[in-house]
């Protein structure tokens, strides 16, 4: 009866919200609790916690009252964890390292294979531990459709963005879960530079290439920005993509920018990397890199003051493996020298982090570089113009106001020389929404993030 009850809430949310959402937030959940009129729901993680309380508990409410539950409570409660520790300890050689020395031995970046196995995929990338938030919830779900049906949906599966960014955590766990449900399937993953290495050896040895890709079920290419001007490479790379793509096996690939950026790539080899879904995954926001850290610290055992997750959170935005380390260097360090792990050590230990990056960014630094990027002067975006031209560049403004400041709506508008706070609210809301369906917005928003923290 509580399951019924609950899958009668996921049929309505799936009908209500978009499907990469639905994909994204409510695909494992599960009813823990039910009791009179309270519900307990199990979430994955902390940042799915958050939207949901933030996003969706309105709707849910409405859905259970219509099924019947008056004046519903519903508490949501991060249930995935335990299963991610037990995932990870039971892949690690050593049964029972220290935490110390666990944070400090390094965990392979990617790994290059020489033939088709599960052995090239790193078992730690699991779909289970990838922590979900604005910036790469599209790939999450495009990842789990792939996942589930190989070779039949997006195919192939492009994903770019930025060093350190989840590109290569993503892949690997989609290889790790067609494994898991299929262990006779060959998944190959491969670096690009490898693809080039082996490509150029087989020519100056005069050697046959190897037909491991060609005959594999699932081929991962990891940096196929590297292939760039590599011209009989390329020619090489175009025929294994067709023999794949033709016998509907899957591939999926990934680059620090989108096919049609990626320099002296052949036009053939472009048009057929566009033939599925290409998706941009962007710099964690503030709330997904809080979820981080929580999650990582929780992880290793470990309950972090939320001044101290937000100290790291704050100061470190570039990428997530940086995020990372600096949490591993805190942890490591306090561990070996028995102090506790709170913002006075973080501060002392990482203070140089506020001198490798600007100490915070400004209201003013927002408005004059995404006026820059569109080439238009700051008062024009604080002005009253309604141009197209300049209305765009202002909405995105006051989106980066809002997620990389947290300013209030009130506050947005008063930098922006507006006295209604309403127009605010629907641009952030607008950009929002285009974020998720409209490539160039996306891709506009993150070069102008990375200009603000380069």
């Amino acid at each position: 009866m509580q399951n019924a009850l609950w899958q009668s809430v996921l049929g309505e949310m799936e009908l209500s919200i978009p499907h990469g959402q639905f994909e994204a937030w409510f695909k494992n959940t599960v009813l823990l609790d039910c009791t009179d009129n309270s519900l307990v729901i199990g979430v994955s993680n902390i940042f799915a916690k958050s939207q949901f309380e933030k996003r969706f508990d309105v709707k849910i409410r409405e859905i259970l009252e219509h099924n019947g539950i008056p004046s519903p409570s519903v508490e949501y409660r991060v249930h995935a964890v335990k299963r991610s520790v037990i995932s990870r300890e039971t892949t690690g050689s050593d049964p029972s390292p220290s935490r110390a020395e666990s944070l400090l031995s390094p965990v392979p970046h990617s790994m290059a294979t020489n033939g088709a196995s599960s052995n090239t995929l790193n078992p730690r990338y699991t779909l289970e531990n990838f922590i979900v938030g604005s910036s790469n919830d599209l790939a999450y779900a495009a990842c789990q459709a792939v996942a589930a049906n190989p070779g039949t949906k997006y195919n192939p599966l492009f994903l770019y963005g930025g060093v350190g960014l989840g590109k290569t955590h993503l892949m690997q766990a989609v290889g790790n879960e067609i494994i898991q449900h299929n262990p006779s399937a060959q998944v190959v993953y491969i670096n690009t530079d490898t693809f080039v290495k082996e490509f150029t050896d087989a020519i100056r040895f005069k050697k046959k290439v190897s037909d491991k890709y060609r005959t594999a079920d699932v081929l991962i290419v990891d940096d196929m920005q590297f292939i760039a001007g590599k011209e009989k490479t390329q020619e090489e790379f175009f025929h294994t993509f067709n023999a794949l793509h033709q016998a509907n096996k899957q591939i999926i690939i990934s680059s620090d920018k989108p096919p049609r950026s990626i320099p002296t790539l052949t036009e053939r080899l472009r048009s057929r990397f566009e033939w599925g879904m290409a998706i941009d995954i962007q710099m964690p926001d503030f709330e997904t890199r809080c979820a981080i850290i929580e999650t990582k610290a929780g992880l290793s055992g470990v309950t972090l003051e939320r001044e101290t997750v937000e100290y790291l959170a704050k100061n470190i935005k570039t990428n997530i493996r940086e995020l990372e380390g600096a949490l591993n260097q805190l942890l490591a360090y306090a561990e070996m020298r028995g102090v506790a792990p709170d913002i006075t050590t973080a501060e002392g230990l990482l203070g140089n982090v506020r001198h490798s990056r600007p100490q915070h960014v400004t209201a003013k630094q927002i408005i004059d570089k995404t006026a820059r990027h569109f080439q238009i002067d700051s008062k024009e975006i604080c002005g009253a113009k309604r141009d197209k031209h300049i209305v765009t560049p202002r909405q995105i403004a006051m989106y980066l106001l809002r997620s990389e400041l947290h300013m209030s709506f009130p506050r947005i508008a008063q930098e922006l020389g507006r006295k209604d706070h309403t127009t605010a609210i629907h641009s952030v809301e607008k950009i929002e929404k285009s974020i998720k369906l409209d490539f160039m917005i996306r891709e506009q928003v993150a070069e102008i993030r990375e200009k603000l923290y380069a």
